[in-house]
């Protein structure tokens, strides 16, 4: 271990002692009482790697010591390494995360889940760490709509993100190409709407389709037990069941909910293309009392404060055809249906709020009213989160030409199936949430930001991963980290010198720094490369 760290995301202070403490078979840890819970998951996770029985001990007598220190906040923490490894934390939050950087200073073999060698004592040294989170909510958002992933895989996402010090999945549950939440009330929705026939191959503009069927959905049980493995780690999952548009899915199952396919065909089926889908809910007593069915079942499984309705891509073709639509809007004095997006998407925000629960939603929302107390997820660029900003809301940062990490890392034609803008891994750890307009007193509350894993073009957990590291290992540096200390060439040393290896231990198949591996890379399939435009984002 060198003067300097290799830790990832940077503490806020580090300084290194002299020499190291060596830990063995014998070693206890011991936790204040309100710390019991990262004690259980650092005895886990280190007597996994380590092959020992790591026994419990009075907390100021123990080798390895959690403590209360109601001084500091909730995710901060001190981790002291002198005679024993002492972690002093204002909550269980922070005391996770000094234990996170407590594995990675033992090295990448801490984060495996069983012994690979058989040593009788691990080193780790003398070192003082002090640190904190640069922001309160540090987001990841999943995509398993499009291409479904298992559960032991959503676990593994989690168990990596938790490393990064991340704390919020958005998991995109629901969209046209699919529905992956079981709901007890609609049973269709798995059944039928949990499938498709086949898939776009590459981008839907080629008009090429693999041919094969692709299905899955999580049971509530699943979930229960994602959400809770989530919470064991100090992460809160937001789901997303998207309306009024991408819910080709729903309706498939239930017909009723919709007005038809909009290209005439009939009956609707799951989408089996990607792109923007003129297919929307009609503007019905029957769709609203429909999802505010679907949300009393995902407040039982979810805890999360927010419960995102999506609200994204919504073509008002079909509306401006409805006499319903159209009658609707008229009895609500609006100009016209465009109005009928925010409207309807307010009145689930409102039974979501007889639940005690806030809507999250996207950017878009804004443009025809935002629900009361909402969460803004600003993926148009900047200005819809700034806008929001000034209005009074709560906003998270995920900028679509800057943290859409299913966007092509590099401009060779060896990336696979290349879409959207290059994203590189300079780029994102340079990303900034609120450029032009840092140290402004809006008053609206700046929460974070969020890296989005859209998976049109991911259709496995290896592709998610290649898609995700170590970009989003540079962005957890960019939300945790003192944005002072910001050096990328700093950050690509520690990378290299540790971060990459940490990431092999853990069976991570990330992007190697110089270009995709040949299995990696996916000759043929036709993408859409695009270029940064600020006057239109538009995701393909």
């Amino acid at each position: 271990m060198s003067a300097f760290h290799q830790l990832i995301p940077a503490p806020w202070s580090f300084s290194a002692g002299t020499g190291e403490l060596e830990l063995d078979a014998g070693t206890s840890v011991g936790a204040d009482p309100e710390l019991r819970g990262p004690r259980r998951w650092l005895t886990r996770a280190l007597g996994g790697a380590t092959g020992w029985d790591l026994a419990p001990a009075p907390a100021r007598e123990a080798g390895i010591r959690l403590l209360l220190d109601p001084s500091l906040d909730a995710e901060a923490y001190r981790l002291e390494v002198s005679d024993a490894v002492v972690i002093s934390a204002g909550g269980a939050a922070g005391a996770f995360y000094g234990a996170q950087t407590l594995l990675q200073l033992l090295g990448p073999a801490a984060l495996r889940q069983a012994p690979v060698v058989a040593v009788e004592g691990w080193s780790v040294p003398r070192v003082s760490v002090e640190d904190k989170p640069r922001f309160g909510y540090r987001g990841t958002m999943l995509d398993v709509a499009r291409h479904f992933m298992p559960k032991d895989n959503v676990l593994r996402f989690i168990e990596v993100m938790a490393m990064h010090k991340l704390n919020v999945l958005h998991l995109h549950l629901t969209d046209d190409q699919g529905w992956r939440m079981q709901i007890n009330r609609y049973p269709k929705l798995t059944e039928t709407g949990a499938w498709r026939r086949e898939s776009s191959l590459g981008s839907w503009r080629a008009g090429v389709f693999d041919g094969r069927p692709h299905g899955g959905f999580y049971t509530q049980d699943d979930l229960r037990e994602i959400v809770a493995f989530a919470a064991d780690r100090h992460i809160t999952v937001i789901p997303e069941i998207d309306v009024p548009g991408h819910s080709q899915a729903a309706i498939a199952a239930y017909p009723e909910l919709g007005a038809g396919p909009a290209d005439g065909s009939s009956p609707v089926e799951v989408w089996t293309r990607w792109g923007i889908n003129e297919t929307v809910l009609e503007v019905s007593e029957t769709s609203l009392e429909f999802y505010r069915n679907v949300l009393d079942e995902v407040v039982e499984i979810f805890p999360s404060p927010w419960i995102s309705l999506g609200g994204d891509e919504v073509p008002l073709t079909q509306w401006q055809a409805s006499a319903q639509a159209q009658a609707k809007a008229a009895e609500l004095g609006l100009d016209d249906v465009s109005g009928l997006h925010s409207w309807f998407v307010g009145q689930l925000a409102l039974h979501l709020k007889h639940h005690g629960r806030a809507t999250s939603v996207w950017d878009e929302i804004g443009d025809g009213g935002l629900p009361d107390g909402a969460l803004v997820a600003s993926w148009r660029g900047y200005e819809g989160g700034i806008d929001a900003l000034r209005k009074g809301y709560d906003v998270v940062m995920c900028p679509e030409h800057k943290l859409y990490l299913d966007h092509r890392q590099a401009d060779g034609d060896d990336e696979p199936v290349p879409v959207g803008f290059v994203t590189t891994l300079q780029a994102v750890y340079e990303f900034e949430p609120l450029p032009g307009v840092e140290g402004t007193d809006f008053p609206g509350r700046l929460l974070g930001a969020q890296a989005n894993i859209w998976s049109e073009h991911l259709d496995s957990p290896r592709r998610v991963q290649f898609a995700a590291f170590p970009r989003l290992s540079a962005i957890s540096e960019v939300f945790w980290s003192n944005p002072a200390g910001r050096d990328y060439d700093e950050f690509l040393t520690r990378l290299t010198g540790a971060h990459l290896a940490r990431l092999e231990a853990m069976g991570v198949e990330y992007r190697p720094l110089s270009g995709p591996a040949p299995w990696q890379q996916r000759p043929g399939v036709e993408g859409w490369k695009r270029d940064y435009d600020a006057e239109q984002l538009v995701r393909n």
